[in-house]
């Protein structure tokens, strides 16, 4: 993979070597990486340890200040041996420290002394054992929406030197460490004022019929409040209107009002966020109908005999039955977890036939897993009538809980689907994987709703937990689940105004570090020698922040995944090769390993030399850092700024450079999205958005193959049938003489078969659904005559094929004159073309996952513009949803610059 050198001029110097990463894992080279400014492999007296310094010099080379008399205090330079070079800062201060005037001696203040030297081990370095949830919060999601309750105190403001607190001013909520939902309240909103990222955006179209003022969005808005049926109300019913004109012509209005809203351009610069929205209506959530009993032929077997269980026992030994063929049945951990829980719930609802179940390799699930494998091709083998009138019905049970009233305008929500019960499967490694999952009801639930909506009714027996009007939360409703104990909620949908306002500012203040990162960055790499021991591994942490989007950490809990950042890095994690080499090796979030070799500067090197002297196994590398006090640091530079926005703007930076350094103006589309992908790896690569290659992908990388050697194959019957009507342009054109590659004569009667059989089956359907459509219509329906003609038809056609297997004198199908066949021999090469790109950028990327960066970390403004700009449609390099998502992005101006 390319080596990415990126300018440093623009203050944007990211990855060094972005691609020395994931090292071994991706087989890359870990060389390359280019030091910060101020840093190198020279050994200046700033870069040296201080125990080998003189002492007529500071940390940076400069003279030493002056003593308050005019004059520097007089230093004697010291010797001091090679051995001192690997010594801790607080054994070598001692002969440099010069004491500012009216300091006060702190013998035990140990700020310049690792905690290892101090205690032995550090504050938090002791061995964890601790695991992360499956389904907490991704990056993408924040707290923002946890009730006031939960919130911390705000921090008193200081004061203003004359006892007073300064005036506190208007300025809008920043988002916090994890957080990207601080919501604008919508009833705060200024039209007038728009976001920084408006000046990136064109104009909002106005309608055709009237312009679009605040003004009149207000007056439509309140007209929409008085006119709008509740959502609860329109659950069975839809009111009748006495005009059917009228009534279409309204709800066309309707819509092309919630089109016409753009929720982007009313997004305000001002308030503090507090209040999230004026009014909310909604349905509440959608349980999942009960549990279904097996039939009476279908049982779990004990040392061979059928168990009689009850459904609450029988409904958790199906859970694991219909995963006896998956890894999880077999990992261990799965199963002691699963078994331990399962025997809770016999205790509580044992055999009816008074068997003792008490191992579970005594336990045989397989006539359960047989009996869901049959309903699952039941369900497969389905006609499409039976089908479509399924998922009519599903539609139909769904329908109230897609939408919300939202200040009157109507929102779709996300996640309204309670989860099922089933076993926790957890990410990567976890402890808890196999637990049960129990089924939730409403009592589980507490529902947050505008005060004097009507209280939605649930769609299953029961009384909801709690309902609440909580306008400062943006979430629907709330509950706790029961495995680790953390609380989910049911958000609007990602396309909604509340979530598209929380992502317009989080890639703004993105683009506002910009403004900040080359003082951080000078300043931290001064820092890199301070002789304050708290001071010099913070600003290495930052360093491997910002050189490296790593995540900044957090301490863990017993019963959280033993995944660490940047200041909870352990002794462990990070090996040391001389001269300037670290192996970073340990679990990141979701469990998923983080392995990098890196060539860092010699002052990084030296620097976690010393962090790890005197230290072992379970200690922290960074034992006077914390991520609380690390983003306090930050936000020292800048507002808002904490390690998750390096990680935003790092990715956002990166693959602005990279799409301009690979794409060619006048590649094809294909190239371009070939260059594209490229661009992304790297970003998913400085993020470490890694995977592990699927089961399937040697069986899908394959299939893909078949399908360019079936290209191929109908290049060379096009090629053939010009060259029998042409033969004269065998000496003239040799690119039509030369065989195909990939094609010899057993592939291609492998192909040919494969090919009549897809045609008669394809035939058959046709034909069923033209049975189908004659009895719905009443009439006569066709006779298994015509058929049989249609499929001795094809066996003629690929009868006559075989014939011509050993012969290039072809005939086609439908007969072409030469220019036609000269057509689409060239439409063809170019499909191939295309199609290898596809089959390059799959085998590039089966180690890298490519959607989460342009989820959560790629400004998609660079992605629509570059789109814009070089030709490329934006949904072959944006999904539908993440369209839906980003529609401010859309409408970007070419020249969009991060």
């Amino acid at each position: 993979m390319a080596q990415v050198a990126l300018s440093d001029s623009q203050g944007d110097n990211r990855l060094a070597t972005a691609t020395n990463g994931r090292a071994k894992a991706n087989g890359s080279n870990a060389n390359g990486k280019r030091p910060l400014a101020g840093s190198g492999s020279d050994l200046t007296d700033d870069d040296m340890p201080l125990a080998k310094r003189a002492k007529g010099t500071t940390t940076n080379g400069s003279a030493p200040a002056a003593n308050g008399n005019g004059k520097a205090p007089k230093r004697k330079a010291v010797e001091s041996s090679d051995s001192e070079d690997d010594m801790p800062i607080a054994q070598t201060l001692k002969s440099v420290a010069v004491p500012m005037p009216g300091a006060v001696e702190q013998p035990d203040d140990n700020d310049d002394v690792p905690l290892a030297k101090t205690n032995g081990r550090g504050a938090r370095g002791h061995p964890r054992q601790s695991y992360k949830e499956e389904s907490q919060s991704t990056e993408d999601e924040d707290d923002s929406d946890v009730p006031i309750a939960k919130k911390a105190a705000p921090k008193k403001r200081a004061s203003n030197g004359k006892g007073k607190q300064p005036p506190k001013k208007m300025v809008k909520k920043e988002e916090s460490d994890e957080s990207s939902d601080e919501d604008v309240p919508l009833s705060q909103k200024t039209p007038a004022a728009k976001p920084k990222a408006a000046a990136a955006m064109p104009a909002a179209k106005k309608r055709k019929s009237e312009p679009t003022t605040p003004a009149t969005k207000k007056a439509k808005v309140e007209v929409k409040k008085e006119e709008s049926v509740s959502p609860v109300k329109a659950r069975g019913k839809k009111a009748k209107s006495e005009d059917a004109d009228a009534d279409a012509q309204a709800k066309a209005e309707e819509a092309e009002e919630e089109e016409s809203y753009k929720y982007w351009e009313a997004l305000t610069a001002a308030g503090d966020g507090s209040q999230k929205w004026t009014t909310l209506e909604h349905n509440g959530v959608l349980f999942p109908p009960p549990y279904q009993s097996l039939p009476s032929t279908v049982k779990m077997l004990y040392e061979g005999k059928p168990v009689d269980l009850p459904p609450e026992s029988e409904e958790v030994a199906g859970f694991f039955g219909a995963m006896l063929e998956t890894d999880h049945a077999q990992d261990a951990k799965f199963r002691e977890n699963f078994f331990d829980d399962f025997k809770t719930v016999l205790e509580k609802h044992p055999p009816k036939n008074g068997i003792k179940i008490k191992s579970l390799d005594k336990c045989d699930f397989r006539p359960m897993y047989e009996y869901y494998e049959a309903e699952r091709a039941k369900k497969k083998a389905l006609s499409a009538a039976e089908k479509k009138e399924l998922k009519k019905a599903k539609d139909l049970l769904e329908e109230p809980y897609l939408h919300c009233l939202l200040d009157g305008r109507k929102e779709k929500v996300g996640n309204f689907r309670v989860e099922p019960p089933g076993l926790f499967r957890g990410r990567g490694v976890h402890p808890k994987k196999g637990k049960l999952k129990l089924r939730l009801y409403p009592e589980d639930m507490i529902i947050n709703i505008g005060e004097g909506a009507k209280i939605p009714v649930p769609n299953i027996p029961g009384k909801w937990k709690e309902v609440i009007h909580d306008n400062t939360v943006t979430w629907l409703a709330n509950w706790k689940e029961n495995v680790n104990g953390n609380s989910k909620y049911v958000f609007l949908a990602a396309g909604s105004s509340l979530k598209g306002q929380s992502d317009i500012a989080k890639f703004e203040k993105a683009r506002e570090l910009k403004k900040h990162v080359a003082r951080l960055r000078k300043d931290y790499t001064a820092d890199l020698t301070s002789k304050v021991m708290a001071d010099r591994q913070r600003a290495t942490a930052v360093y491997f922040i910002d050189r490296y989007a790593l995540r900044a950490g957090n301490e863990k809990g017993d019963d959280e995944a033993d995944t660490v950042g940047c200041c909870s890095l352990r002794y462990e994690h990070v090996t040391m090769e001389k001269p300037d080499k670290l192996i970073l090796d340990f679990l990141g979030k979701d469990s998923i390993r983080y392995y990098n070799e890196l060539k860092v500067e010699i002052q990084i090197f030296k620097n976690i030399r010393i962090f790890k002297d005197g230290k072992s196994i379970g200690d922290d590398l960074f034992d006077r850092v914390t991520t609380t006090g690390l983003n306090k640091y930050l936000q020292s530079y800048m507002k808002g700024l904490t390690a998750k926005v390096f990680r935003t703007y790092n990715a956002s930076v990166t693959c602005q450079q990279q799409l301009e350094k690979l794409t060619d103006p006048n590649a094809t589309v294909a190239e371009k999205i070939l260059a594209f992908n490229r661009a992304n790896r790297e970003v998913a690569i400085l993020c470490n958005h890694q995977r592990t290659v699927s089961k399937g992908f040697a069986a899908s990388m394959e299939k893909m193959n078949d399908k360019l050697r079936a290209l191929k194959y109908q290049r060379r019957k096009l090629r053939y049938a010009l060259l029998t009507q042409e033969p004269q342009l065998k000496k003239k054109r040799k690119e039509l003489v030369e065989e195909e590659s990939d094609l010899d004569d057993e592939w291609i009667a492998t192909h040919e078969d494969e090919l009549r059989k897809k045609e008669i089956e394809k035939t058959e359907k046709k034909f069923e659904k033209e049975k189908e459509k004659a009895a719905a219509e009443g009439e006569e329906e066709p006779k298994a005559s015509v058929l049989n003609d249609r499929i001795a038809a094809i066996n003629e056609e690929y009868d006559r094929l075989k014939k011509e297997r050993g012969s290039k004198n072809v005939e086609l199908k439908s007969a072409k004159s030469a220019e036609k066949i000269e057509e689409a021999l060239e439409k063809l090469d170019e499909r191939i073309k295309n199609f290898r790109y596809q089959i390059t950028d799959k085998d590039e990327g089966k180690e890298v996952s490519l959607t989460t960066s342009k989820t959560n970390y790629i400004d998609p403004r660079i992605i629509a513009a570059w789109a814009k700009k070089h030709g490329v449609p934006i949904e072959k390099v944006l999904s539908k949803s993440l369209i839906t998502k980003f529609p401010w992005a859309v409408e970007v101006d070419p020249d969009f610059v991060f």
